[in-house]
Order: structure tokens, then C-alpha cells, then sequence
């Protein structure tokens, strides 16, 4: 997909992974519009490449249900979007609270399902469109510390897995990005808890899981999304994981490829 003029919504688009996207996008000449729900700071991130910023909390489901019909009223049709908003509780499950356990499956699960169901609507009636779901490599395995993340990744990960052989044969592009730590703020919040910190410090010190930087996945979207690239990983070492966790879903794809859908 050429990118120039394109329409891209990304959603946690005010620090981080989000933000490094919505640049490398906006270089590309893309339109981008920006989704958190610290305003304040969304702006401070789109406002320097032209961006429109829409606050919403991705944990309120009922602001996500018509999320899509709002953005495309005011914006115009999605071209592309890009599920990247994610929030983690790191600790020991027995210290967490209901509200920890629903506000992590919800922002990095359910909302990225939704928004990824509201807007293939207009794109299967385009015929034009591109979904990229950020995960991560903890969906294949993750560590002590991490059970709600993990366990929510690994959900968005199978979803796209599925949805993706769904789609086959149609015009919408779909990329799954599964990557390891990347030194952002929420990796800071991971690092505090000593167990996960020990854990991720003693692979890096085997060179199997070294940091990526923002600027090097953003650029790895732009290429997937102009080239339609099926799956992004990164530390490129790490591959092995998702190969292992998805090998059933590829085997399922094969066997029923001849079934009309």
C-alpha cells in the first residue's frame, strides 16, 4: 500500500511505540490520527506532524463501541489501523484487584478486537485496508510477573491469527507485530518488579531477548504495511517463539484452504 495520503488511526498515540508509528507514518505522507486519553499529551505528540487527536480511554468499552463511526464522521474513512494502545500490571496475580484483571484484557484484548471488527466494515465495502495488531513476544511466553499482559497478548496474538485466515482472499492486509522489551515507560513499570527484572536481564545477558528501539519497529510497520507483510518480529532472534505458538493456526490454514469462504 502506498501510503501517501492514506488515513491511519493509531491508537496510544501519545508516547511511546505509538508515537514512534504515527512519526515514521507521517513521513511517509500518511494522514494520522492519534487516540489516548491523556490529551494533553497527544497533542504534544501529533501536533508537530499535523496530526488529529482524538481522546478516548481504551478501557471504556462503551467510548469504544462507536469509536470508529466517530473518528470516520469527523476524519473521513480509515485506511489504516493500528491497535497499538496496551497497559500492564506487573506483579504476582494474587496481588492484583478485579479492576487490574478488566482494565488490562480490556485495553489489550477486547478493544483491539472491537475497533479491528468496527472498521473492517468499511474496508471490505472499499476494498482497500490494512490492520496492524501490536503484541508481543510474551504471548508465546512470558515470565513471572506478567500473567495478565501475557495472557492478554497471547489472546490478541490468536485472535489476529484467526482473523486473518478469515480474510484470506480479500483485499485487507493484516500484520501481527510480536516483539520483545523496548525502553519505553512501560518497561521501566515492568523493570520495578524484581523477579521479571532478573528474568529479562539474565536473557538479554544470553543475547536471546535484547532491547529494540521505538524508531526500529516503527520503521518495520512502514515496511509491512507497503510491502502487506504478514508478521513482523523483533528481536529478529526471538522468531522462534512465534513459529512455535502459531504453528497449529498455519497448519489449520493449509488444511482448509480449499474451503470457500
Amino acid at each position: 500500500m502506498d501510503l501517501k495520503n492514506k488515513t491511519i488511526l493509531v491508537t496510544g498515540a501519545s508516547r511511546g511505540i505509538g508515537e514512534a508509528i504515527a512519526i515514521e507514518l507521517s513521513r511517509a505522507g500518511a494522514k494520522i490520527i492519534g487516540v489516548a486519553r491523556d490529551i494533553k499529551r497527544l497533542e504534544l505528540a501529533m501536533n508537530p506532524i499535523g496530526g488529529a487527536c482524538v481522546c478516548c480511554d481504551l478501557s471504556d468499552l462503551n467510548a469504544v463501541s462507536s469509536l470508529i463511526e466517530k473518528i470516520e464522521s469527523e476524519h473521513g474513512p480509515i485506511d489504516v489501523l493500528i491497535n497499538n494502545a496496551g497497559v500492564d500490571h506487573t506483579g504476582l496475580l494474587q496481588d492484583a484487584t478485579s479492576n487490574d484483571i478488566r482494565q488490562v484484557i480490556v485495553t489489550n484484548q477486547i478493544t483491539p478486537i472491537d475497533l479491528t471488527r468496527q472498521v473492517l466494515i468499511g474496508m471490505r465495502q472499499r476494498q482497500i485496508g490494512h490492520v496492524v495488531n501490536i503484541s508481543s513476544l510474551a504471548a508465546s511466553g512470558g515470565f513471572v510477573g506478567m500473567t495478565l499482559y501475557s495472557s492478554s497478548k497471547s489472546g490478541l496474538s490468536g485472535f489476529h491469527r484467526v482473523l486473518r485466515h478469515e480474510l484470506r482472499g480479500t483485499p485487507i492486509g493484516m500484520t501481527l507485530v510480536e516483539i520483545g522489551p523496548i525502553p519505553t515507560d512501560m518497561l521501566t513499570g515492568v523493570y520495578q518488579v524484581e523477579a521479571t527484572f532478573k528474568m529479562f536481564k539474565r536473557l538479554q545477558k544470553l543475547q536471546l531477548l535484547p532491547e529494540v528501539s521505538r524508531e526500529r519497529v516503527a520503521r518495520n510497520v512502514r515496511r509491512a504495511i507497503e510491502r502487506n507483510r504478514r508478521h513482523v518480529c523483533l528481536p529478529l532472534r526471538g522468531k522462534i517463539y512465534p513459529i512455535l505458538s502459531g504453528a497449529p493456526q498455519k497448519i489449520i490454514d493449509i488444511v482448509m484452504s480449499t474451503i470457500p469462504r
